[in-house]
């Protein structure tokens, strides 16, 4: 009995309790000729001049969605034609943040709701995305509820622009964030700081026992990002050389060669350092892909093939404001219980890490996100 309970046991994930724990949902598809055909002009309101560019084709797609949105009960929800990327995080203020190729949506799920359009008229973008924020409490355990309410409301939505449903591309984003030192700082401050019990199951798995089944033909990722700052006392680790043409170049050498042996220890063999100020984006893909474009640092990996090895990609001549670590699994990572033991393999790593580095725990963050994500055409 006792060595049941001890099996059992590797396979949960004890979580602090002020984990945050997320939700969104994009809905994508391109935009066509005849599309722009159908919805232009159709905004028009009496004595008022035409507007120009393609105003009217996003507004008329635009209040579409938002009359849906009403009627599906959605509350957050928003409307995105300009071809960049939509990152969902959480902050006690909300606000939006765009870059050349980025809109990020800052927002606390328990009380802000918003509905809004991002578009230039004047430009005729590829794609169109319906993004869809989560809200309220309990969202992880609400989470097949709302990726099926979402999901009516998309089919409705192409139904009333007449478009096919299989050339809109679903994606349901999930993560839990927390601090790894979060229990250290509780005690420092003489203060007791609950956990939450997860087994970390597939979405597929925790979707179908709530009665909500996903197609059979869908690409699904598992993988944990994390932020490790540089500090001052962890420049001071290494010689730094401000007259060296890679003056870095030790910083991130010093890092990599930690990373990767702590990794390997735990047979974390499938992950990447980036130290090169872009933004690192994990997809699926049939083929392994490292690549650079823009402001991100492409990572494609097919979790049903075996490890690619640990890559590392920096900048000797910058000093990153902080290095990413990404952990990927794959299909040997996920036991039939989940990926509780997966995601105890990369604490333990961390942990290992940062007794190397010797970070504080009382002092210093280390911010872990977990992902899962699953995609699919209707």
């Amino acid at each position: 009995m006792s060595f049941i309970r001890k099996r059992s046991a590797a396979h949960k994930s004890y979580i602090p309790d002020n984990a945050r724990d997320n939700q969104y949902i994009l809905a994508e598809f391109a935009i066509t000729d005849e599309l722009i055909k159908r919805f232009s002009n159709n905004h028009n309101r009496p004595n008022q001049p035409k507007r120009e560019g393609y105003y009217e084709f996003y507004q008329t797609l635009a209040k579409t969605l938002f009359d849906l949105s009403e009627q599906y009960e959605l509350e957050n929800c928003q409307f995105i034609a300009n071809d960049k990327l939509a990152r969902v995080r959480f902050n006690q203020e909300m606000h939006q943040w765009q870059t050349n190729q980025q809109i990020i949506f800052y927002y606390n799920p328990e009380n802000h709701q918003l509905k809004k359009s991002f578009f230039d008229a004047s430009k005729r973008v590829k794609k169109i995305g319906l993004l869809f924020l989560t809200c309220g409490r309990n969202i992880r355990e609400n989470a097949a509820s709302f990726h099926s309410k979402v999901s009516q409301l998309v089919q409705a939505y192409a139904k009333q622009i007449a478009i096919d449903e299989s050339d809109i591309r679903f994606r349901d984003h999930q993560h839990i964030t927390y601090d790894l030192f979060a229990r250290e700082k509780a005690q420092s401050q003489n203060k007791n700081l609950a956990t939450q019990t997860h087994k970390l199951r597939s979405i597929v798995k925790r979707y179908q026992s709530q009665g909500v089944d996903l197609p059979q033909y869908h690409s699904a990722m598992t993988y944990v990002i994390v932020n490790l700052p540089i500090s001052n006392r962890l420049l001071n680790r290494v010689e730094v050389d401000p007259n060296s043409y890679d003056p870095y170049n030790p910083l991130y050498t010093y890092l990599t060669e930690a990373f990767t042996q702590a990794s390997k220890l735990y047979n974390l063999n499938n992950g990447a350092l980036i130290a090169n100020g872009l933004l690192p984006i994990v997809r699926y893909s049939i083929h392994d892909i490292v690549s650079r474009i823009g402001e991100l640092q492409m990572l494609g990996y097919n979790p049903e093939q075996n490890p690619c090895g640990i890559i590392s990609k920096w900048d000797a001549n910058e000093l990153a404001d902080n290095v990413k670590l990404v952990f990927v699994a794959t299909h040997k990572n996920q036991t039939e219980h989940g990926f509780g033991r997966f995601l105890n393999q990369i604490e333990q790593t961390l942990k290992l890490l940062t007794t190397e580095l010797e970070m504080e725990p009382s002092k210093e963050e280390l911010i872990i996100r977990f992902h899962q994500h699953v995609a699919y055409n209707f």
